[in-house]
């Protein structure tokens, strides 16, 4: 960093500079996360440094300060998550999709959540020989992203609510149809 111009993305920081007091904490993490503080200080180049944390509330302290800004990301508002749906499904036709109620299901999403689960329903679609979306598959499409914010996490297994908060809408239950299948017996 201190010859070569560039910027570099820490991605995921809270993995590596988690609070020093936590009730986690190990030596080792401890060493690792002063080894970064001494490299944060030593760099003096024309580099710029960026990190990105899901989980802001973990972070030591000393990290924060070692940046000159930080930059915190809401939530998509409903215009930001039609938006973003919209551009993840151009090219099908969503003339029958009602965003209301698709933005009611994306709630607490995160835009990268919302996208994904336009690529996931774009998916389907293409895989079903269709250019159509309809507003039961984008719902299906967003709470299966929104399934998966309970696996593996642990403590933060449904996450801060400053970035996921909780849902104040009824979640109804989605079922894609699917076509059935004879299976052969032998």
């Amino acid at each position: 960093m201190r010859t070569h111009r560039g910027v570099y993305l820490f991605d995921e920081i809270d993995a590596l500079a988690a609070s020093r007091g936590a009730d986690n904490d190990i030596g080792e993490a401890r060493r690792i996360l002063n080894s970064f503080l001494q490299f944060l200080d030593e760099n003096t180049g024309p580099s710029i440094v960026v990190a990105t944390t899901n989980l802001p509330e973990i972070l030591d302290r000393a990290v924060l300060r070692r940046f000159d800004l930080v930059l915190p990301y809401q939530l998509p508002n409903a215009e930001a998550i039609e938006k973003a749906m919209r551009r993840r499904l151009r090219g099908f036709d969503v003339g029958t999709v009602d965003w209301r109620d698709v933005v009611q299901h994306a709630e607490g999403l995160s835009t990268a959540d919302v996208v994904a689960a336009g690529e996931d329903a774009a998916r389907r679609a293409v895989l079903g020989n269709s250019s159509e979306i309809r507003t039961a598959a984008v719902v299906a499409s967003l709470e299966r992203r929104r399934s998966l914010h309970s696996i593996g996490a642990g403590t933060y297994a449904e996450g801060p609510t400053t970035f996921h908060s909780q849902r104040s809408v009824k979640i109804r239950k989605v079922q894609a149809k699917r076509p059935a299948v004879n299976k052969a017996s032998k």
